[in-house]
């Protein structure tokens, strides 16, 4: 944890110049930008795992219809039909499973007042007037909404549900061109709908994360976020 701490402290240090007293921040952010560009192969990777699950989908239905009176062998003929093809069902999940290390580290970094048995420092750091080891409550506690730090959490928020529409409108696009096609004994996935109608919505609740973490974690989220809608409008486009 110290030496993660000296290197944001260290790029800091050299963003100073350019950004100032927000030099930490813009020193997260660029952080940021250097995980989603480790796990960008996989990104692409997931893209094509995808497009290629969509072109199996009449197979997948014809497995459904062939297999309609026995779950277990058409459990078995997707499985083998997905290994033929070589697509992983879960190849979607690994580049959000692994950024995860990277927001606990930052997400308890800037929550411990001591780091190796020093103080530390990088809760001194500001985004503007709100600290980056701070939350939206201190910020509601000290000037309310409109306050100073306030400000800062608002146009957080307001990016985030930019992100978040965006996110909503091309998910239900896409969803309607490709529906999910159930894969059990030819009836319908129970909760499948459910999940379908909500999970257009699923980024709205990045707003529910930046409200509750430290600042510093908030903008490691805010900002994969606005990179994965990029990311996914031109690689699934």
């Amino acid at each position: 944890m110290s030496v993660f701490a000296d290197l944001v402290q260290h790029l800091a240090d050299l963003l100073h110049p350019l950004f100032g007293a927000t030099a930490a921040a813009a020193a997260i952010v660029l952080f940021t930008a250097f995980v989603r560009l480790l796990v960008h192969p996989l990104s692409r990777a997931a893209a094509r795992g995808q497009k290629a699950r969509t072109r199996l989908q009449p197979k997948i239905a014809e497995l459904r219809r062939k297999h309609k009176d026995s779950p277990d062998q058409l459990q078995k003929a997707v499985m083998e039909l997905h290994a033929e093809e070589k697509v992983s069902p879960l190849s979607g999940c690994l580049p959000g499973l692994l950024q995860m290390p990277a927001f606990f580290l930052l997400y308890h970094l800037f929550s411990n007042t001591t780091i190796g048995g020093r103080t530390n420092a990088l809760l001194g750091h500001e985004l503007f007037a709100a600290p980056l080891g701070g939350r939206w409550a201190d910020a509601l506690g000290d000037g309310g909404v409109f306050g100073a730090a306030g400000l800062v959490y608002v146009c957080l928020f307001v990016f985030v549900i930019l992100v978040a529409t965006f996110n909503y409108r091309r998910t239900r696009r896409m969803m309607a061109a490709n529906p999910v096609v159930p894969v059990t004994d030819g009836q319908p996935v129970p909760g499948a709908a459910a999940v379908g109608r909500l999970m257009p919505y699923m980024s709205f609740f990045t707003l529910f994360t930046v409200a509750v973490v430290p600042l510093a974690a908030a903008l490691y989220v805010v900002t994969s976020s606005t990179w994965a809608a990029v990311e996914r409008a031109v690689l699934y486009r």
